[in-house]
């Protein structure tokens, strides 16, 4: 047998083709770009994603023989993209991402709203799902009146493979339209976004089994007729999935666009006024909670644009070696912030810059203000009452030892790479199909991988870090007031 996990990414979609006992056969990436009608605003067009999976199958399906014994289908998406379709399942306007703050004045008045935080679980930060639809409400009515249903992007993609309305308790735990304790849609929440409970889509366990791959698919991809799909996941509950984040005490710092620390959660224990997010993970009776900031290996990237260097190239410049906290203090807030801040008006900024200010200066000042955005998370999520003494390390931004290390010693915990082969979000969607179209257990399913060795912080460098933090704190209301 084998499985097929999909990492539908805002920048691209991965494909990855596992055996029966989840090991690697093959994987293919496809990439599409995001629009940006004006600034903060993040749009896609979901015809892409289509492309992208059905590139990526054709070309997974010549490469493997063993595609033909396909049994499992599971899709891990960005999370809190509004698709919204009309009666006939036809796309109404490109979905509105993540990264999309357009809607940060609906997300306050829905944040403000009686019982809102108390059943969500979680602030309304202006990505979330809900205050986007409150902002076509209000500037887009004619395509408000035509929605028929409200699909995040995963679930876009099972509408796709199975034909029917359907998501998982993880992705949709971002929609501040969810009951995230009783995993179930809140009537009192829809009605404060004015939305039906007929516009949500049926919700299942991320492990279990939403449907069948359409028969018409399932001739076109070469495949038997009853290939399992998976509920699926939100991308990070996906990649918890994928390197075995299930428990008390285990937990995750990703490096990717964003930057994430998820701290897996046998209870539900919401703490909403952390800006700590507090979802449903992908397998029955687990929660997750996570701190978020918008720009991680982003910042980095912008840096790589403005010089004309590439990502690697700056970092390498800084050798493998921490020093001492800079003279030139970065704030990574080119998009905004939610954890700690929820603020989607906050700008980037760049502090002590002088005349000897070199580009390493600048590369070593993203690094550090990056890796402080992560302490405000990680600090959030022990006021929340997660205790982390190590975290698994994966995304992008992994590939540089100098900014491993400089991040184990601000956060003050070991940081661990997987020692080798596949993991993260792709091999989460995929376990998830096996557990859809076996009936497996996802404990015996979403396992660790093998671990590298330990990435230390440095004593030595531990207190300069500590009080550089402080002044980076400080920093905040400094620069959001002269903005």
């Amino acid at each position: 047998m084998s499985f097929l996990g999909i990492d539908l990414g805002t920048s691209g979609l991965r494909a990855l083709l596992v055996d029966d006992a989840g090991a690697p056969i093959g994987a293919t990436e496809r990439h599409y770009e995001a629009a940006h009608p004006k600034s903060g605003w993040s749009e896609q067009d979901p015809a892409d994603w289509i492309a992208a999976l059905e590139g990526a199958v054709a070309v997974l399906k010549a490469a493997h023989p063993e595609f033909a014994a396909l049994k499992g289908v599971g899709i891990a998406g960005h999370m809190h993209g509004a698709t919204l379709l009309d009666a006939e399942d036809r796309v109404i306007r490109p979905c509105i991402l993540w990264n999309d703050t357009r809607s940060h004045t609906e997300a306050a008045v829905l944040d403000a709203t009686e019982r809102v935080r108390d059943l969500s679980g979680n602030i309304v930060f202006p990505g979330f799902t809900a205050p986007k639809l409150e902002w076509v409400r209000t500037h887009e009515p004619q395509n408000f009146e035509r929605i028929a249903k409200v699909l995040l992007p995963a679930a876009y993609l099972n509408l796709y493979l199975t034909g029917d309305h359907v998501a998982d308790m993880s992705d949709s735990a971002g929609t501040s339209w969810l009951d995230v304790g009783r995993r179930e849609w809140s009537g009192y929440l829809l009605e404060k976004g004015h939305m039906r409970r007929d516009q949500m889509p049926r919700l299942v366990e991320g492990s279990a089994r939403a449907g069948t791959l359409r028969a018409d698919l399932a001739r076109g991809w070469g495949v038997g007729s009853d290939v399992a799909v998976a509920g699926g996941a939100g991308d990070n509950a996906a990649a918890a999935c994928g390197i075995g984040t299930m428990d008390e005490g285990q937990g995750f710092v990703s490096l990717g666009t964003s930057g994430v620390i998820l701290a897996a959660r046998r209870g539900y224990s919401p703490a909403p006024a952390t800006a700590v997010h507090t979802f449903c993970h992908a397998v029955p009776d687990r929660w997750y909670q996570m701190g978020v900031m918008l720009s991680a290996t982003d910042s980095l990237n912008w840096l790589s644009r403005i010089t004309g260097e590439k990502p690697a190239a700056l970092t390498t410049a800084l050798g493998e070696d921490l020093a001492a906290p800079g003279g030139v203090r970065f704030l990574p807030y080119l998009s905004g912030e939610r954890t700690p801040h929820n603020d989607a008006a906050i700008r980037g900024a760049f502090t002590g810059l002088g005349a000897d200010t070199r580009r390493e200066d600048l590369t070593r000042a993203v690094l550090e203000g990056v890796a402080f955005g992560l302490r405000d998370s990680f600090e959030a999520l022990n006021a929340t009452g997660a205790k982390l003494e190590s975290l698994i390390a994966i995304g992008g931004g992994t590939g540089s030892r100098y900014w491993l290390k400089l991040i184990a010693t601000v956060l003050g915990v070991p940081l661990r790479l997987p020692a080798a082969g596949e993991f993260g979000a792709a091999l989460g969607a995929a376990r998830l199909g096996i557990c859809a179209a076996t009936g497996a257990d996802p404990k015996t399913v979403m396992t660790m991988p093998d671990l590298g060795t330990a990435i230390a912080a440095d004593a030595n460098q531990r207190s300069a870090y500590d009080d550089a933090f402080t002044r980076f704190r400080a920093a905040y209301p400094a620069i959001k007031a002269a903005q």
